[in-house]
């Protein structure tokens, strides 16, 4: 294992130690990372061989990202909030309404269901689990939880345009 602090620095003539046999394929080289150590390099598929030397400096890990959930435009609509009176009853589907979590309710979405809501004006976006049915009053699409509604910067006015997008899980 190498060191966090250990600087192993690859030259030319090294890289060029992974000659190729007469049937084409790469030979294993033993290449010195400091005088009493080597690493066995087994190299897979063609050798690129750069024309200048190379100086590997960095014993950072860089981590893949995940891919992005794949997600479903279900189109724009008008999004309000429960109110703090709502706080500790019980949803749709059993459990306690809490306006600290990212919850929504939606009128037809299945339970569980992972939304993310955006708003077009600030670009603020925030995923919210469905556990209730509603909004059943005026125009709106989706009624999020207060913590969710400011995520997404529409406590002041009480209601605003969103965009939504169902996240396949």
């Amino acid at each position: 294992m190498i060191g966090s602090t250990l600087r192993r620095t690859l030259t030319f003539a090294a890289i060029t130690a992974f000659g190729l046999t007469a049937a084409g394929h790469a030979e294993q080289v033993a290449i010195g990372v400091t005088p009493t150590t080597s690493a066995l390099v087994q190299p897979r598929g063609p050798v690129f061989v750069p024309s200048t030397a190379l100086t590997v400096t960095s014993t950072e890990v860089v981590q893949a990202l995940p891919e992005p959930a794949a997600a479903t435009a279900l189109g724009s609509g008008v999004a309000s909030y429960y109110a703090d009176r709502f706080h500790g009853q019980r949803t749709a589907n059993g459990e306690r309404y809490d306006t600290h979590e990212m919850t929504a309710a939606h009128r037809t979405l299945p339970f569980g269901s992972q939304v993310r809501v955006t708003n077009p004006r600030n670009g603020e976006s925030v995923v919210v689990r469905i556990n209730d049915r509603g909004p059943f009053s005026g125009n709106r699409t989706i009624d999020l939880s207060r913590a969710a509604a400011e995520q997404v910067g529409i406590v002041r006015a009480g209601h605003g345009e969103v965009e939504l997008e169902l996240i396949a899980g």
